[in-house]
């Protein structure tokens, strides 16, 4: 359990330096513009595929343990089953590549006329990161309230619960070229991923902490 529980702990950093570093290195690339999928287009993208399909697999480990860990961080049935859903999302992701965002890769236009069935797969892919993850955090933070927890962790679940879909929102309107949000939506993406995927990090820390306790009380 706690072997998965680490997992869960890792993805969201790993996946985060990843993208960081590539969009970093990348030629006509801008993470304030570009949404962190595109970093999957062009001749490094295998990279960022690669990056997909690690973190999803990784999501899907830190589900079951948060799953098994269920008695010491109530989250319910629903908390797990919608990190684990956001893991497959992300490992579709990695299968269904975005379409040309932006003018990235250089040559493709800002805006499609219309766009690829493998890019509609890739956005409805993106449903379970973005929204799934809100939810579980709302389920998990009304399970530690319900507890009588008044916390810092019920704070970060509500945070998480508005600031990811929010984020995300603003993001989407900046890539569909809303003319104030154009310039800044790959850096609203990165900040409802970063939001979200820490929020994991900080669950699965959390009830890593309770299962080692429980482990080391006397019997």
């Amino acid at each position: 359990m706690r072997g998965l529980l680490r997992c869960g702990i890792w993805a969201g950093p790993a996946f985060t330096a990843v993208f960081l570093a590539e969009g970093a290195m990348r030629e006509d690339y801008r993470p304030l513009r570009h949404p962190v999928s595109s970093l999957a287009l062009g001749p490094r993208g295998r990279i960022q595929a690669v990056n997909f399909v690690v973190t999803g697999s990784a999501f899907l480990a830190g589900a079951v343990g948060l799953r098994l860990a269920a008695d010491r961080a109530p989250g319910g049935r629903a908390g797990p089953a919608l990190v684990a859903a956001a893991g497959a999302g992300l490992i579709a992701a990695a299968a269904f590549p975005t379409d040309p965002v932006r003018g990235y890769p250089p040559g493709t236009p800002d805006v499609l006329t219309s766009p690829s069935c493998v890019g509609i797969a890739h956005n409805l892919a993106a449903v379970p990161v973005f929204l799934g993850l809100p939810a579980a955090a709302l389920g998990y933070g009304w399970g530690s309230w319900r507890s009588g927890e008044r916390s810092g962790f019920t704070a970060c679940c509500a945070a998480t619960a508005v600031a990811m879909p929010v984020t995300m929102a603003l993001a989407g309107a900046g890539f569909s070229q809303s003319a104030r949000l154009a310039p800044y939506g790959g850096l609203l993406q990165r900040a409802s991923i970063i939001t979200g995927f820490g929020w994991l990090t900080a669950v699965s820390a959390r009830a890593l902490k309770r299962t080692t306790d429980a482990a080391r009380q006397p019997r």
